[in-house]
């Protein structure tokens, strides 16, 4: 089995920003719309999910976007059983860089997730929403 075949698509793009009401603008200007947006209490950041069509953006106010192309911080994939998901990455030997299968009190129930690391740095997430 691979690990690919937890995975029924792409959930969202992460996007840093050091400032949201100014990402949220442009993204609206684009015509997505901003479909859910929290605190994340943890990291005392601001969360949007802009969402246009089939394509959702995860932006989240940290301060610390670099500010350059190539600034996209994370690709996630929807999966439906994370425990499973882990499980394979596990034994396929993929560099996991989460503690783990962690969780946020994302949407109504909640996700759970965990990130992997590509060949070129770039940040891999498998994430369930619950």
């Amino acid at each position: 089995m691979k690990l690919g075949e937890f995975a029924s698509g792409l959930q969202h793009v992460g996007l840093p920003t050091n400032d949201m009401d100014k990402t949220i603008a442009f993204y609206e200007g684009l015509g997505f719309a901003n479909v859910y947006e929290t605190v994340n209490e943890a990291a005392r950041e601001r969360v949007a999910f802009l969402r246009l069509g089939s394509l959702t953006i995860e932006a989240y106010e940290n301060g610390q976007a670099a500010m350059v192309s190539g600034a996209i911080d994370h690709i996630a994939v929807d999966v439906k059983d994370i425990e499973g998901c882990y499980a394979q990455a596990q034994q396929q030997g993929y560099e996991i860089v989460s503690n783990g299968i962690e969780a946020l009190p994302f949407w109504e129930r909640g996700v759970r997730f965990f990130i992997i690391l590509g060949p070129n740095k770039e940040r891999i997430e498998f994430n369930e929403m619950l």
